[in-house]
């Protein structure tokens, strides 16, 4: 996963309607009606954050006749958690420490 694509994720994030689409999915995958009716949102307002969170494959999408069922791509979220437990893994090897003038 490079830069770029972390960067996308983290906007997508920023929404915190999108974070708890995220949490919501956490449990399992979930049909488009079923997450419109936790949100006081309209229907073309859910698609457009299902939009961004499906663009940087956080979660994917499968369509089942008339409806779309969504799940987190558990790849993404691995690869996610991977670059930052390479971040605080690295503070350690290195020895960070914090700044005196902070």
């Amino acid at each position: 996963m490079d830069i770029m694509e972390i960067a996308n994720i983290n906007k997508a994030l920023s929404s915190p309607v999108r974070l708890q689409i995220i949490a919501m999915l956490a449990g399992g995958e979930q049909c488009a009606c079923r997450i419109l009716e936790r949100f006081a949102i309209t229907q073309p307002t859910l698609s457009h954050h299902m939009h961004v969170l499906c663009d940087c494959h956080l979660v994917r999408d499968r369509k089942q006749g008339r409806w779309h069922y969504y799940a987190l791509d558990e790849e993404c979220i691995r690869c996610l958690a991977s670059f930052f437990q390479e971040l605080v893994q690295r503070e350690k090897r290195e020895g960070q420490t914090p700044c005196d003038e902070c």
